[in-house]
């Protein structure tokens, strides 16, 4: 499968695509304005505590405070150096660092140990070294841990924890137990290690180097925490582009197009620096046309926003995302099928499983996915449709659990989710209905206005009652459920006099009480 990452890196955002055969299959989008933090290292003060929720609000410098949960902090007294500082590493998820989860590989990882009760290990205006686990998403502010993990391109260094393990995606294991014996004769240290797919054959000599250069830079940060105040960055990770290359090219990717300019000489000094033999796979893209377009990818972007996606078969699947959660409806749509009814029923679900796991994997949703399959009465077609969903999760590099289907049908999955998920990234909730996605029918409108003027207007002196509406909704009033209005003068024995405000929400309306009528009101109603 030929594999190409496009980096659209012209104009206020960067983009980054990966291709497998000219199909579009994950997408990352980072603004200059409003980049990923992921992966940040901070220097952050304790707000708050809260032992109820055995949670903590942190100010790490940004607008909204950052939480952390107890499982996330160590124990300051089991470590020498954390008696002043509270550090450790987010390995819980079995990964290869805190870049996003679709752009790493996973490893086994170490056993977690016991916790204190919050309020034992954090106090209110305590500092704290802190990495961010996932960036802001909706209303929730950054979660923190203070497990810190620094990737670099063959290892990844868990500075707080004394564990070695290997890229599940290093299958040979006189290979992963040479690469384990290896980290356990260079490091220094008892600070654990992650050795990453890009690691497979390595020499000693670049291993011991990159143990280097990760322990000097987690040296760095120690220093910069005691030289600096809270709140303050100690430690930022690689911007998209960078990250996408270092984590990437050589396993995931053939080659590398970007059409900046100034990009594409970045990227080429970062490859020359630590992938030289890779420095061919880089081309920029110079023609005028942009480069998305180049490559057909806005229309496959345009299509990962909708709710509703078409089936080949005719069927259909509808996507909703919640606060919380994904729910996923799969349909027959237009698919009549050719034989009976429960072959064209697991045609579909199938057809729905590969069209699932991609949309999954293109706009990036995390958290808990439900996912509602077409009822299937026989037990084997059930079992068919679950070990396809397994088998194609298994080329997800973000981590996901899949349970078999329930007596009513569903599939209850979960999915690492670290970063925004691509609708959050480039939408937001609708100003018209305020998210809801959905508006009072205009029929339920003018019912509303009828109660509301009966309820408001039954001890009232004035001779006639002015409306103040949305247009189309003045027009419905005086056209097909003019009835309402005939009901209302004849019950309050008043006129009603309907004026269209353009600058109105459908929903919205205003009734007024006039004392006496104006020549030109005989014309508005």
């Amino acid at each position: 499968m030929y594999k190409e990452l496009v980096i659209n890196a012209i104009g206020p955002e960067i983009r980054v695509a990966l291709l497998e055969d000219g199909t579009i299959v994950e997408v990352y989008v980072e603004r200059r304005d409003e980049s990923n933090i992921t992966g940040n290292i901070y220097k952050g003060r304790i707000q708050r505590v809260l032992p109820g929720m055995q949670a903590a609000f942190v100010d790490i410098g940004l607008q909204q405070s950052a939480f952390i949960y107890v499982d996330d902090v160590i124990d300051a007294r089991a470590n020498g150096f954390f008696e002043e500082v509270l550090l450790s590493n987010d390995t819980a998820e079995e990964d290869e660092g805190t870049t996003p989860p679709d752009m790493h590989d996973d490893a086994a990882a170490p056993d977690t140990v016991s916790r204190l009760p919050i309020e034992d290990v954090l106090r209110e205006g305590q500092d704290i070294l802190v990495q961010v686990a996932r960036s802001p998403i909706g209303s929730k502010g950054s979660r923190l841990t203070t497990f810190v993990s620094l990737p670099g391109r063959f290892l990844v260094l868990m500075p707080t924890v004394d564990h070695v393990g290997i890229s599940r995606r290093i299958g040979d294991e006189a290979e992963r137990q040479r690469l384990k014996n290896m980290v356990l004769e260079l490091r220094t240290e008892n600070a654990g290690y992650i050795v990453r797919t890009a690691g497979d054959g390595i020499e000693p000599d670049k291993m011991k180097k990159e143990m280097e250069f990760l322990t000097n830079l987690w040296t760095d940060i120690q220093k910069k925490f005691y030289g600096s105040s809270a709140p303050s960055v100690l430690h930022e990770e690689l911007t998209v582009t960078l990250r996408s290359v270092r984590d990437l090219l050589t396993h995931e990717a053939d080659k590398v197009t970007i059409d900046s300019l100034p990009v594409y000489k970045s990227v080429l000094a970062f490859i020359e620096k630590f992938m030289p033999h890779l420095k061919d796979s880089v081309s920029h893209f110079d023609r005028a046309e942009p480069i998305f377009d180049a490559y057909n990818l806005e229309g496959d972007i345009a299509r990962a926003l909708r709710k509703k996606i078409w089936l080949k078969c005719g069927g259909y699947i509808v996507i909703e995302m919640t606060e919380a959660l994904v729910a996923i409806d799969v349909n027959t749509g237009r698919y009549v099928g050719k034989h009976n009814f429960e072959e064209t029923i697991l045609k579909t679900n199938l057809e729905a499983v590969k069209e699932i796991a991609y949309q999954i994997r293109l706009r990036n949703l995390g958290g808990i996915i439900i996912i509602d399959f077409i009822d299937m009465e026989r037990k084997s077609n059930r079992e068919k449709v679950y070990n396809a969903l397994v088998e194609v999760f298994k080329k997800d590099k973000a981590k996901t659990s899949v349970l078999p289907i329930s007596e009513m049908g569903l599939i209850e999955m979960t999915r690492k989710r670290v970063v925004k998920s691509l609708n959050r990234m480039l939408c937001e909730p609708c100003f018209y209905c305020e998210g809801e996605g959905l508006l009072l029918s205009k029929r339920t409108i003018c019912t509303n206005i009828y109660r509301e003027v009966l309820r408001l207007c039954q001890d009232v002196t004035g001779d006639r009652i002015s409306l103040r509406v949305h247009p189309v909704i003045a027009e419905l009033l005086l056209g097909e459920a003019k009835d309402m209005i005939v009901a209302m003068e004849k019950q309050l024995e008043r006129r009603v006099v309907i004026y269209p405000v353009s600058e109105y929400h459908i929903e919205q309306f205003n009734i007024i009480e006039l004392l006496q009528s104006a020549p030109d009101d005989a014309n508005r109603n």
